[in-house]
C-alpha cells in the first residue's frame, strides 16, 4: 500500500479534497476523532492507511487498508476514524456507467430481496490494480480525461465479479429493489420535515407500503420513520453549528412539534443536549491539528 499512500499524502492535505479526476474525493486525517454523523451517497471507498468504523443502525463496520467498503444508497451513517493517520479515497458509484456494462455482460438477474446498502470486503489484486492506477493519473492530469473513464470502468467490472456483484448490480438497474428503494429515500429526504407518509414514499419507489416497508428495512436496517428522525436531528446539528439560532426555532423548522422530544431525541442520538453539543463541536473544530 506504500504507493498509493505516497500519492494520497501528497495530493490530500485536508480533511477532504475533491479531485481533478470526476467523481473522485480524497480523505485524510491525522487523528482518531469522535463518531459524528454523516451522509453518504453510493460509494466505493477503500484506505491507504488507518482504519474507519462505520455504522448503519446498530450495524458496524470496519475496515482498513486493502478493504473497500461499498454504500449503495444515500443513507445517514455514523463514522469514526480509528487508527491514524488515515488517508483514502471515496469515488461515486455512476449508475448510467454500471448499467452501460451490465449491458456487454451475460445477463443476470439484479435479485427480487435488495441488497444490504452498506458492505465490506477484501480488494482482490485485479481490483487494487485498477485502483492505483487510478490514483496515478493525479500525478498524470493530463492523462485524466482519456484514462479516468476507462480505469472507472475496470473498477466497476471487477466489483461486478466481487462478492457484493449483486449490490453493484441492483445500483445500476432501475427495476430492481434497491433502486426503487433509493427513489423511495430520495423522497423522504425531500419531504424530511413533513409528517411521514410512508404511502407516499412507497408511491414513489414504485411499490405498495408493506412491501416497501420491508425493502426499506432491509436494505437501511431502519423504519422509514426512523430514517426521516436520523435527517432531522442531523440537519438540526448541521444549522446549529452553522447558524447559531435557538434549538427550538431549529426542532420547528425540521419537523418537530415539541421541543422537548427533540432535545430527548438529540441527546440519544449525538450524546449531548443541543446548545452543549453544538458548543463542544464548535471548540473540537477550532483546536489545531498537527499534519505529518
Amino acid at each position: 500500500m506504500s504507493e498509493p499512500r505516497d500519492i494520497l499524502r501528497r495530493h490530500c492535505s485536508e480533511e477532504s479534497v475533491t479531485s481533478p479526476i470526476p467523481k473522485l474525493t480524497l480523505l485524510r486525517s491525522d487523528v482518531v476523532n469522535e463518531p459524528s454523523a454523516v451522509s453518504y451517497a453510493p460509494l466505493f471507498c477503500m484506505l491507504a492507511s488507518g482504519r474507519k468504523r462505520v455504522w448503519l443502525g446498530r450495524q458496524e463496520f470496519v475496515y482498513g487498508p486493502r478493504d473497500y467498503l461499498i454504500t449503495s444508497a444515500e443513507l445517514p451513517l455514523v463514522a469514526q476514524v480509528i487508527e491514524a493517520p488515515y488517508l483514502g479515497f471515496a469515488f461515486t458509484l455512476d449508475p448510467k456507467v454500471i448499467a452501460e456494462i451490465l449491458l456487454e455482460l451475460p445477463k443476470a438477474d439484479p435479485g427480487r430481496v435488495p441488497s444490504k446498502a452498506v458492505a465490506v470486503a477484501r480488494a482482490e489484486d485485479e481490483l487494487f490494480d485498477a485502483v492505483g492506477r487510478l490514483l496515478r493519473l493525479l500525478d498524470r492530469p493530463l492523462h485524466i480525461p482519456i484514462m479516468a473513464p476507462m480505469v472507472e470502468r475496470e473498477i466497476l467490472f471487477h466489483l461486478l465479479q466481487g462478492p457484493h456483484a449483486d449490490t453493484i448490480r441492483q445500483i445500476g438497474a432501475p427495476a430492481s429493489p434497491l433502486s426503487q428503494v433509493r427513489r423511495g429515500i430520495d423522497w423522504i429526504r425531500e419531504h424530511y420535515n413533513e409528517t411521514m407518509r410512508v404511502g407516499r414514499a412507497a408511491k414513489a419507489a414504485g411499490m405498495s407500503t408493506p412491501t416497501f416497508h420491508r425493502h426499506f428495512r432491509a436494505v437501511t436496517n431502519l423504519s422509514p420513520l426512523q430514517f426521516q428522525k436520523r435527517l432531522r436531528l442531523e440537519e438540526a446539528r448541521r444549522r446549529l453549528l452553522a447558524e447559531r439560532a435557538d434549538a427550538a426555532s431549529i426542532a420547528f423548522d425540521v419537523g418537530y412539534e415539541s421541543p422537548s422530544q427533540f432535545s430527548r431525541e438529540y441527546r440519544r442520538m449525538f450524546g449531548a443536549p443541543p446548545r452543549r453539543d453544538a458548543s463542544e463541536a464548535r471548540r473540537r473544530l477550532l483546536e489545531p491539528v498537527a499534519v505529518s
